[in-house]
């Protein structure tokens, strides 16, 4: 979706948030694909599919209806946030060293536009006496004023699937984790739930030498394989063990690599012979999928 222009990657926190020049070009477009967006989330909620989309936590803060702050924009723009908070902590003329306005430049299609935060502000200047209100503006402005369209319409989506009384049990966190699952990973807990079919069963020999080899990978090659299988690097709610993970033999030992059917959370695995030849194939498979991922 970024690759479209309708939201923005940030690589500091890894996570994307809406594009301030979504609306742009066909308003009426960009809102029903930003409703789709919604729907989509909500649906995984609803159907209890994890999806590899790390959107700003504000944006769930923000589905509960509940306001954002400075602490907010610490999380989502680290690098903007602390600039802001030096401002605060400045002691000596602000007016004078600084030369800040109550205005927010910003690049749109390849434009520098600016954007007032108070009536007349490109000629109120900054100072000691309204640089917190000036903060607070600033904050308020990146997070709902600037996408205050795509968010509207996003929300709007979400809550065709997932409104109702059930929402207020959960904590903006909560629904995050819905979404995205748990970044713990117990490969323990995997293997216990793990279900066999097609002539496998927890005793095989191809199966325990399948889970001698991935206890031995690293966590980034464990994360690898949990994509290459599920489509998420990551835990649902309730952590691996409720994943419905399957492990289903496919055909003898051969040189064809390992596949899975990641919307059924599937492994297709041959039998191979040998351990190094099991390590050698998962690898491949694991270190060459692409996924369904938004960047």
């Amino acid at each position: 979706l970024a690759e479209f222009g309708m939201f923005s990657y940030c690589s500091e926190t890894r996570t994307f948030w809406f594009s301030l020049t979504a609306m742009e070009l066909d308003p009426h477009q960009a809102e029903l694909e930003f409703q789709l967006v919604g729907v989509v989330l909500g649906l995984a909620i609803y159907n209890q599919v994890l999806l590899d989309v790390h959107l700003l936590a504000v944006v769930y803060k923000k589905l509960k209806y509940l306001d954002v702050s400075f602490s907010d924009l610490e999380t989502a723009q680290p690098a903007t946030a602390k600039g802001l908070r030096q401002l605060l902590d400045y002691d000596g003329d602000i007016q004078s060293d600084i030369c800040r306005t109550f205005e927010v430049e910003y690049e749109c299609l390849g434009e520098r536009r600016t954007h007032p935060l108070v009536p007349g502000g490109e000629e109120v200047y900054v100072t000691q006496e309204n640089k917190e209100l000036f903060v607070e503006l600033y904050t308020r402005w990146l997070l709902e004023e600037s996408v205050s369209r795509q968010f509207a319409a996003f929300a709007s989506g979400f809550l065709q699937v997932c409104g109702g009384p059930a929402l207020s049990l959960f904590r903006y966190e909560e629904l995050e984790l819905l979404v995205c699952g748990l970044p713990h990973l117990d490969f323990e807990a995997l293997q216990r739930g793990t279900k066999y079919d097609a002539g496998y069963h927890p005793t095989h020999p191809t199966i325990l030498v399948f889970w001698e080899v991935l206890h031995s990978f690293d966590m980034e090659q464990k994360k690898r394989f949990l994509f290459f299988t599920t489509g998420c690097d990551r835990a649902p709610v309730g952590g691996l063990a409720t994943l419905q993970f399957v492990i289903q033999r496919s055909g003898p030992d051969c040189d064809r690599l390992p596949s899975a059917h990641t919307c059924f959370n599937t492994l297709l695995l041959p039998e191979y012979g040998s351990r190094g030849k099991m390590r050698h194939h998962l690898l491949i498979a694991i270190e060459n999928s692409e996924g369904f991922g938004l960047q």
